[in-house]
């Protein structure tokens, strides 16, 4: 059981995070873009999933569906650490 001691703590310490705004939006597409660029480079059993015809021009041969979520789902964990990154350091 969490004593309500503990929680009062833990919510003064953290700052209360803003509404989404065009600059967080600017930062998540960044880190999306960064994620898809290591997995591209980082992923080694390529091609091993469902293909994405439509996206071959622009992310490459053998960057099939699993490759993109995993891209995508990276991205998406750097932005969250940037966003609140940022967020505390007063950026935001």
């Amino acid at each position: 059981m969490i004593h309500s001691i503990l929680l009062a703590a833990v919510q003064e310490t953290v700052p209360a995070t803003p509404a989404a705004s065009g600059n967080q939006f600017l930062v998540m597409g960044i880190c999306i873009i960064l994620g898809l660029l290591i997995a591209r480079i980082g992923i080694q059993n390529k091609g091993k999933g469902s293909s994405l015809p439509l996206l071959e021009p622009v992310l490459g041969k053998n960057f099939g569906l699993p490759e993109l979520i995993a891209g995508i789902s990276f991205g998406h964990i750097l932005g969250v650490g940037s966003i609140l990154g940022l967020t505390n350091t007063g950026l935001f």
